[in-house]
């Protein structure tokens, strides 16, 4: 289990740690076969793909049986960590790549993970819905609210509304008049994860009424 992520996530299961072990070594051996993720990235893998994923864990929680959509996952971020730290949630990680999303139903299989599916589908082609929406470096704030109205259904099992939650950097600059327009909330990463990294990094959640 890396020091990194059991530094903030103390509680988790064995099968938990388990999985986390084997995150890099599976992403390293892909990386190789497809260029997913830079050489720098790859050296820094745990804190800015994996433990970065999983920093919306001290922000929200989840009840059983919500149902997410992973806008845009690449090669599974953030959904395939979040779907290890909440195992009764549902994921359903897309992306228009192809060799992306067949990285991601490797690593699903890898994993055991029963609570993800993984789609090769651009979101304007998707007919069901979700409780929210994540995105990770995919697109701005206004394409994301569009692009994902139509798949956050209404009816809330939540303590917070359905909406979309995205990772962005910070200060969001010419994001700045979307995020005045709607209701949201901010939350900084630096203020509760110590890493330089994660300074000038935050997370947008905007309910879908």
């Amino acid at each position: 289990m890396p020091a990194l992520i059991e530094q903030y996530f103390p509680n988790l299961s064995e099968i938990q740690k388990s999985r986390f072990d084997s995150l890099e070594p599976f992403y390293r051996e892909w990386n190789e076969k497809i260029n997913l993720i830079s050489r720098k990235d790859m050296e820094q893998f745990m804190l800015h793909h994996v433990l970065h994923s999983l920093t919306l864990g001290r922000f929200m929680n989840f009840a059983p049986g919500t149902e997410i959509l992973d806008l845009g996952t690449g090669g599974g971020f953030p959904g395939i960590p979040l779907a290890i730290l909440w195992p009764e949630v549902r994921f359903h990680l897309i992306d228009g790549t192809g060799k992306k999303i067949k990285v991601v139903e490797a690593a699903v299989q890898h994993l055991r993970l029963e609570n993800v599916t993984a789609s090769h589908i651009r979101v304007e082609d998707l007919s069901s819905q979700y409780d929210y929406v994540v995105a990770r470096a995919v697109t701005s704030l206004a394409d994301l609210l569009r692009l994902s109205r139509k798949t956050i259904r209404t009816r809330h099992i939540n303590a917070r509304p359905n909406g979309l939650i995205a990772y962005k950097g910070y200060p969001l600059k010419e994001e700045h008049k979307t995020i005045k327009s709607v209701p949201h909330e901010l939350f900084m990463i630096h203020e509760f994860f110590n890493e330089e990294y994660f300074r000038g990094k935050c997370i947008v959640y905007i309910p879908v009424y």
